[in-house]
């Protein structure tokens, strides 16, 4: 049988303050047509639906419209809670989206009621088992593990041992002659960060160990980690990767969904890592601003991070979006900064004792002080002090 895996959309996800649900909308639609075109079975979306657990109405719409027209390819879809997504939502529409054909779960559940999903493979008739397993903060670990498993959880156990306790009970029921794939929203011991996760829920005591995941799995199917990587573990286990590059750290992650192949008593295997090519190009560009001049045209409408290799003066930023209107952040380079020799830089004396200094020098001094030299910003203060002095005499 063959199934697409896909995780960490994060649908309403501004970048530097710019909207990109277009982009997502595009993306996803990406993704319908790679499930149609390859005549999946199943679509197992790993978590991390939406960007925000309180998401907009807008992104609301478009995950509805995008789970519903991966329904209507004849896949089996099946969507699981991350970290950014609100699991009690989840849940709540769970009954309506199953109505649809669509399988819906925000908390662990025990395998009888909904942490186990059974069906039959439409293309080979094979049984198939999805163990699932949505994100799990730690203050809620003790109590999913104590549901899940019925024994008396430990508010001292480590979260990877809760999580593999877990995992252990929702795989137990898996079959000898059928395809048993496990679904989860976690941070594995060995996976590399992808650039923009939430840190808070990908530290050490959030990693769950290689030992957790069932050697009679034919696949893990992960989300949570924004880079495409394949895990070291007693059985295939895999991170897809966002579809979409999310920050300016992930400029350089391949975009991809992954279509696989597995079969009772078989390898399985990854048939193909389809790129998604509508998000736009995130890059990273350095130099000073005449540099960057004569580069311009070759950036097209990549959004940008500018670093400057020059001094900051009043302006440049402005000057900086003028000639390039996708660029989303602009800064001075550390690097720069750091290369500027402190002992050479101009810096203001200590005024002797007794002497006053007024507010156009005090001002002179601190753009001195950080590297800020611009006659009109001096111009401009002096003739503000002007009229609020003049005014008020």
């Amino acid at each position: 049988m063959k199934f697409l895996h896909t995780s960490d959309w994060h649908v309403g996800k501004v970048l530097k303050g710019h909207n990109r649900l277009d982009e997502q909308r595009a993306v996803l639609r990406e993704i319908v047509q790679v499930a149609r075109d390859h005549q999946v079975d199943a679509v197992l979306v790993a978590g991390d639906l939406y960007e925000s657990s309180a998401p907009s109405a807008d992104a609301q719409r478009l995950v509805v419209q995008v789970l519903l027209a991966l329904r209507r390819t004849g896949a089996e879809v099946i969507a699981i809670a991350g970290n950014h997504d609100h699991a009690a939502t989840f849940d709540a529409y769970r009954p309506l989206m199953a109505s649809a054909g669509i399988t819906l779960a925000g908390g662990a559940r025990v395998a009888a009621d909904g942490g186990v999903v059974e069906f039959t493979a439409r293309s080979t008739r094979e049984p198939v088992v999805v163990a699932l397993l949505p994100f799990l903060s730690q203050r809620h670990a003790v109590r999913a593990a104590q549901l899940v498993t019925k024994t008396p959880g430990e508010a001292a156990a480590g979260y990877g041992r809760l999580v593999r306790d877990l995992l252990a009970a929702l795989t137990s029921g898996f079959r000898d002659d059928a395809v048993n794939l496990v679904m989860a929203h976690l941070m594995a011991a060995r996976g590399k960060l992808g650039g923009g996760e939430r840190s808070a829920q990908s530290i050490v005591e959030y990693w769950v160990p290689d030992d957790a995941f069932p050697p009679d799995a034919h696949y893990v199917a992960l989300g949570h980690l924004h880079r495409r990587q394949s895990l070291p573990a007693p059985c295939p286990v895999h991170y897809c990767g966002s579809p979409i590059a999310l920050d300016f750290g992930e400029q350089d992650n391949p975009s991809v969904v992954l279509v696989v192949e597995a079969e009772v008593g078989a390898l399985t295997r990854i048939t193909a890592e389809v790129p998604i090519r509508s998000g736009r190009r995130l890059r990273t560009v350095r130099g000073a601003i005449d540099e960057l001049t004569q580069h311009a045209d070759s950036f097209g409408d990549d959004y940008l991070r500018v670093l400057l290799c020059e001094p900051a003066r009043a302006g440049l930023q402005q000057d900086v979006r003028r000639l390039l209107p996708n660029a989303l952040e602009v800064r001075i380079d550390p690097e720069f900064t750091a290369s500027v020799d402190p002992v050479n830089t101009a810096r203001p004396s200590p005024p002797a004792a007794g002497v006053e200094r007024g507010p156009a020098e005090l001002l002179h001094e601190y753009c001195v002080t950080r590297e800020l030299i611009d006659e009109r910003v001096e111009a401009l203060f002096a003739r503000l002090h002007d009229q609020v002095t003049i005014g008020n005499t």
